[in-house]
């Protein structure tokens, strides 16, 4: 019971650490239109409604694409597609009306629900359009691209505590309307607004089980089932590279090219899932996969105040006996030993690098929230305080362990005697645990 609730708080502390931090922050969601047709749709746009309602300035761009076609089907009108040219719908004078109720119709059903839980919302006329014209000898007509998002307007509705709605149509300063890609929208909005996040929000359950090894890149961190959790912009490409599904490819190119347009974070959901978006927006791992471009993950010095943090963390494993135990007073008096890994600002991490002289290093203190066992923190920290000590011209670094031999080993260390550590270690060793000793040569 005692582990529940301990679960329960640490969800609640992500969950206010996010809210404050994003709180007053510009969101941008592009929702594709299945995800409208989808029985959890209702449950998706009230908690838009909440974000919105607890300061967030959400604007919302729906994808209508597949509502286009069925409207321009009723009416026995035919557009086409020319990828090697125009990779775009063509839309012509006679479809530019139906394109238009199409789109309307869906940011409509947007209006409906959030207008269900009570937050204002306006669809307007906030993309300023100009036709792609006549390329490669094709007449792309009423298909065009984004000349200029309105900003300021934005601005003002959002300041209102409303979300905004923007259709897939953009208009000339002479007031002719443009079949325009909602993904380019998204784009250009979250552009122009400085927007923090984009989401990215289909019926897909995103990418699983990828081999991607990029030199100088970090390893892919996945979850259980494979899924992946994050992505650096490198390894988007490679992904992009190494895609054959096409509406894959699509997501996750939408994401490189916002994250090469600056919006630092950029989130591939699935909107079926219920609590999707909250799921991803309030907790380090989330549900989703996030391309990002800032900085996510680091680890550092450890300052005074991360000291409940780290006591924190270890105090289970000092309870099974697994670390020796350490009271504040201790970790203070060793303080420029320690180091944490922060994810997003909250430490998940910890571990010491001691130097007992004779170029030998002992790493210790090693522990990470249980949480987030599967995305190998703990490899993470101990590979930093091996670069650490490697640096410090160290030889040897060694670890004492009463449990955890099985994983040192399967980071190349060996065990060795007693008598091969340094004699300042030898002198306090603890022969009441009975510790196993462990060495990595540098």
């Amino acid at each position: 019971m005692n582990n529940i609730v301990s679960t329960q708080v640490d969800l609640i502390r992500e969950v206010f650490h996010y809210q404050s931090r994003f709180e007053g922050s510009t969101m941008v969601f592009k929702i594709d239109f299945p995800v409208t047709e989808d029985p959890g749709f209702p449950g998706l746009v009230k908690d838009l409604a909440l974000l919105a309602k607890t300061g967030f300035k959400i604007v919302i761009v729906p994808g209508v694409k597949e509502n286009i076609d069925a409207v321009l089907k009723q009416h026995d009108i035919n557009t086409s597609f020319k990828p090697d040219d125009i990779p775009v719908r063509v839309t012509s004078s006679q479809a530019i009306p139906y394109v238009e109720m199409a789109a309307f119709n869906v940011a409509s059903k947007f209006m409906t629900f959030l207008s269900g839980s009570r937050v204002d919302a306006l669809i307007g006329n906030f993309v300023r359009a100009r036709g792609l014209g006549v390329i490669n000898g094709i007449d792309a007509e009423h298909t065009g691209t984004v000349d200029k998002i309105y900003a300021d307007s934005l601005v003002r509705v959002l300041d209102l505590g409303m979300i905004p709605i923007l259709p897939c149509i953009g208009w000339s300063p002479s007031g002719k309307p443009y079949n325009v890609p909602s993904d380019e929208i998204a784009l250009a909005v979250s552009k122009a607004l400085g927007a923090i996040k984009l989401f990215i929000v289909s019926v897909r359950s995103g990418a699983k089980n990828l081999n991607l090894n990029i030199e100088g890149s970090p390893p892919l961190e996945t979850r259980q089932d494979g899924s992946l959790i994050r992505l650096t912009p490198a390894q988007t490409k490679a992904l992009i590279n190494a895609q054959t599904d096409i509406e894959l490819l699509r997501e996750f190119k939408l994401a490189l090219r916002a994250s090469e347009a600056g919006i630092h974070r950029v989130h591939i959901i699935d909107g079926r899932e219920e609590g999707a978006v909250l799921k991803e927006l309030f907790s380090n791992l989330g549900i989703g996969t996030m391309v990002y471009t800032d900085e996510y993950d680091s680890v550092r010095s450890f300052h005074s105040r991360d000291l409940p943090d780290i006591l924190r963390l270890m105090e289970p494993l000092m309870q099974k006996g697994i670390l020796v135990r350490r009271n504040p007073d201790q970790i203070q008096e060793k303080k420029n030993d320690y180091y944490v890994l922060e994810i997003d600002g909250s430490v998940r991490a910890c571990g010491a690098l001691h130097d007992w002289g004779e170029s030998q290093s002992e790493i210790a203190a090693v522990a990470t929230d249980p949480m987030y066992t599967d995305i190998g923190l703990g490899k993470q920290i101990v590979g930093y305080l091996i670069e650490k000590a490697r640096k410090n011209k160290m030889r040897r670094v060694f670890v004492l362990t009463t449990q955890t031999q099985d994983w040192f080993e399967s980071l190349g260390f060996l065990e060795i005697s007693l008598d091969s550590l340094p004699e300042q270690k030898r002198k306090v060793y603890d022969h009441t645990r009975k510790s196993k000793i462990f060495a990595l040569d540098l």
